[in-house]
């Protein structure tokens, strides 16, 4: 039976960089969920389409040629013929990739998309990332993580990947947390979902807790068998 682990978390709570790193270390394979909603409001950008405008959004579903790869290096995204694995890390991304999540029909779709993504893998187990994940995605998935940290630590966590100004940056994480409670509540565990909080944890230690948890998982359900 293919493990699921599925993570959630604020924004910069180090949920999709810390997600791979254990994807890794387990030998698992990868899905950064947020990086369709990102890769898809890059695309609205591109055609001068607004990402509030719902309708012209649920067009671009239709064939929407969203892929991502996974190696060693880390993942790749595409859209199209389209590298798009920086461009979707971009301020002007991040400012309005809420807009485009927000939409029900967007996230129902790429909702339904993830999960055939999770069915299909030939790995041993998946580590899957990202919104709604513990609750609406993978309900059912062998480990379920809310990573979070405190607003502070998150808001330098971001400026140090986007380098913009610490306080554009903190504006921006709280618009962001702001917008996605309005649609999902990521602050809160939901039950069955165990908390690492990485406040006073650093990259390494953050991985090695959810690697361990994972084995912890894994262990105690074979001893029950």
């Amino acid at each position: 039976m293919t493990v699921v682990v599925a993570v959630d978390g604020p924004a910069g709570s180090g949920k999709s960089s810390v997600s791979r790193a254990a994807s890794l270390a387990l030998g698992y394979a990868f899905l950064d969920t947020g990086a369709a909603y990102r890769a898809l409001t890059w695309l609205a950008l591109e055609r001068g389409v607004d990402p509030a405008d719902a309708d012209t959004i649920i067009r671009l579903l239709d064939g929407f040629p969203y892929a991502t790869t996974v190696g060693a290096s880390g993942s790749v995204v595409s859209v199209g013929e389209t590298d798009v694995t920086d461009a979707i890390r971009e301020p002007r991304i991040s400012a309005r990739v809420s807009d485009v999540a927000r939409i029900p029909e967007v996230r129902v779709a790429l909702n339904d998309a993830f999960r055939r993504i999770i069915a299909s893998t030939e790995d041993p187990g998946i580590v899957v990332e990202g919104r709604d994940i513990t609750t609406v995605v993978a309900p059912d998935a062998t480990v379920r993580i809310l990573l979070t940290a405190d607003e502070e630590v998150r808001i330098a966590r971001r400026s140090s990947e986007l380098a913009p100004s610490a306080a554009a940056t903190a504006d921006q994480l709280r618009e962001r947390d702001r917008r996605d409670a309005q649609v999902v509540d990521f602050l809160t565990a939901a039950p069955g979902v165990t908390t690492i909080d990485s406040t006073h944890l650093d990259f390494d230690g953050t991985v090695r807790a959810v690697v361990d948890l994972v084995h912890d998982t894994i262990s105690q359900r074979q001893d029950t068998t």
